[in-house]
């Protein structure tokens, strides 16, 4: 089996060199699945597709600072450059001093900007290859200088990526390529204006599917309500985590593709701002399940509550669902729709 994405196919080419590779943040190809020997990865997918291979797989957050995971590494560039440097910053914590590191990525993704930023962390660089309009970068883990000149110890670098800011009376708590980081996202705040009157006095059991940095997870437990929230990327649950405990609300965060986590499970509302994004391909798939099962996921009289770009084709989806639906909001930019499972 050959290689699909593009950096794969680049990294094909040096595959005698690799016998124990582990690769940070990877795209899901089934070549790079059987040439690794594990992966550590924000995606619950990616996580997902080297687990069912019978492969090691971890998010960051699973791993103690300094527990080694593997000694030959390649780091795939994210399209968010901030969430790039953070991998180099955490791996440079993570690996002794001195570890080979490999940065492979895509032109139309930035990786040329990657020289200059390792450069910035004091990190040398040599290009090994190009090809497939894609770029091959090795260097070595170092240890890092923080702003003050002093080196930083345990996770300490890493750890100044993370964001607060303050919003709907929440401090919310947010990491490089966690949806809308580092500001609040317009239509969350639609959607949130559209519920505040006919949100229920009386205690629900909401699920926030999609739940980014927890703002709707917050807001919710905030007025009382139970809480469950759910995210494909593993930095997003961490954030809402942290959201949570920095507002000294509860709530279950879970790791989760759509409803894969919540088998069986009922909820009284669903309240989802749902991505139509991955990486730069527009994809509507999330959504589509998210929309088309949630009435499996509803106790009977509960009520799904969506914001999206106004030009998305959610209403078809809605009406298909549920036979009926409302547009509880709309300024032009984002609408709100609200549908209610029959009760029969």
């Amino acid at each position: 089996m050959s290689a699909q994405a593009p950096a794969c196919q680049l990294l094909e080419r040096q595959k005698d060199n690799y016998a124990a590779l582990w690769v940070v943040g990877p795209p899901v190809d089934s070549w790079l699945i059987d040439q690794s020997a594990g992966v550590v990865s924000g995606d619950f997918d990616a996580l997902r597709e080297w687990q069912a291979k019978g492969k090691q797989a971890r998010t960051p957050f699973d791993l103690a600072v300094g527990e080694p995971f593997g000694k030959e590494i390649v780091l795939f560039w994210p399209k968010a450059h901030q969430l790039g440097i953070w991998w180099l910053k955490w791996l440079c914590e993570q690996l002794p001093e001195g570890t080979p590191i490999e940065i492979v990525g895509e032109h139309q993704g930035g990786i040329k900007r990657v020289p200059k930023m390792l450069e910035e962390l004091g990190m040398p660089w040599d290009k090994r290859d190009n090809a497939r309009r894609c770029s091959l970068f090795t260097t070595h883990t170092a240890a890092l200088d923080l702003a003050s000149g002093n080196e930083a110890s345990g996770n300490e670098a890493s750890e100044s990526a993370w964001q607060t800011i303050e919003s709907s009376g929440l401090t919310l708590v947010s990491h490089p390529g966690v949806f809308g980081h580092g500001k609040v996202d317009e239509g969350t705040l639609l959607l949130l204006e559209s519920i505040e009157n006919s949100l229920p006095k009386k205690p629900l059991k909401v699920l926030d599917m999609g739940c980014g940095d927890g703002i709707i997870s917050a807001w919710l437990a905030q007025r009382g309500h139970h809480v469950t929230a759910v995210d494909v990327s593993a930095f997003a649950v961490e954030a809402c985590k942290r959201t949570l405990a920095a507002n000294g609300l509860e709530g279950r965060v879970l790791c989760s593709d759509v409803f894969s986590a919540l088998e069986g499970e009922q909820f009284d509302w669903i309240v989802s701002n749902p991505p139509f994004h991955k990486e730069r391909d527009i994809s509507y798939g999330p959504s589509q399940r998210l929309i088309s099962t949630a009435p499996e996921h509803l106790n009977a009289g509960g009520r799904l509550i969506v914001v999206a770009n106004g030009f998305l084709p959610y209403p078809d989806h809605l009406q298909r669902a549920f036979q009926d639906f409302q547009t509880l909001a709309d300024n032009r930019r984002f609408k709100v729709y609200g549908a209610i499972k029959s009760q029969r």
